[in-house]
């Protein structure tokens, strides 16, 4: 069954000297998921937030808090962002070989969370390969990750759609496809299009003149998208179960 587009702002665009004021106010526009980038200076080239900022913000929002892993190590440190109160635990494929790709996976489900993996731009569907039956989210990188306020990669949208036929082809139709990194007006509909359900967005929000507009904005553009594919027949959303 259809379900519209839905929002996670992230946070690393946010004011973080008013960091509650703002997750209040992306609450009240409407966003699905609060997006909680967390860089080591090792495995991109930024240093952001980690733990003791997860745990203050868990208890001071309603938003499932999306940590989007972006280290070294996340086999070590699954279990400090468990405990600080991640609802969806997102890890890289190029962080991982196959086996503790699964054994991490594994790790979060038997924690009560939700599991994603993520690639970079570079890195193929494919890699998604051993875990797409099992995971609750796959993140497609739209920008090479480590900084906010890139530009939209072009034809990111071409992995999203094969993401989607290799959610299918797995069996795993609940599959929610997140694409994050230059996402606004004008690159939200063409990822919605191709069956994106998940729309990080950092600027696009948290610069906009009324982050809470903005929110309904984008989402309005993309699941207008959404709608024309459907309406096309682009991805048979009735014969082979929607996003």
């Amino acid at each position: 069954m259809y379900q519209p587009v839905k929002i996670a702002p992230s946070i690393l665009s946010a004011d973080f000297m008013n960091l509650g004021r703002d997750i209040r106010m992306i609450e009240e526009g409407g966003a699905a998921f609060v997006h909680i980038d967390v860089m080591d200076g090792h495995f991109v080239p930024n240093l952001t937030m980690g733990v003791p900022l997860l745990k203050q913000l868990k208890p001071a929002t309603n938003l499932l808090c999306d940590v989007h892993l972006m280290i070294d190590n996340p086999l070590d440190e699954l279990p400090w962002f468990i405990d600080a109160g991640a609802d969806l635990l997102n890890v890289h494929v190029e962080a991982l070989d196959e086996a503790d790709l699964k054994r991490a996976v594994a790790q979060i489900h038997e924690a009560g969370l939700l599991a994603a993996a993520a690639l970079k731009p570079k890195t193929p569907a494919s890699a998604l390969s051993p875990v797409i039956a099992e995971l609750d989210m796959a993140l497609v990188m739209s920008v090479e990750p480590g900084f906010s306020g890139q530009s939209y990669i072009a034809g990111s949208d071409l992995k999203v759609a094969e993401v989607v036929q290799m959610a299918r082809a797995a069996g795993n139709e609940e599959l929610l496809i997140q694409v994050d990194g230059g996402i606004g007006l004008a690159t939200a509909p063409l990822v919605a299009a191709a069956g994106a359900d998940v729309l990080v967005c950092g600027n696009a929000v948290f610069k906009a003149d009324d982050p809470r507009a903005a929110i309904g904005a984008v989402k309005d553009a993309a699941d207008e998208a959404r709608e024309n594919a459907l309406a096309r027949g682009q991805w048979n959303w009735e014969e082979e179960g929607a996003r």
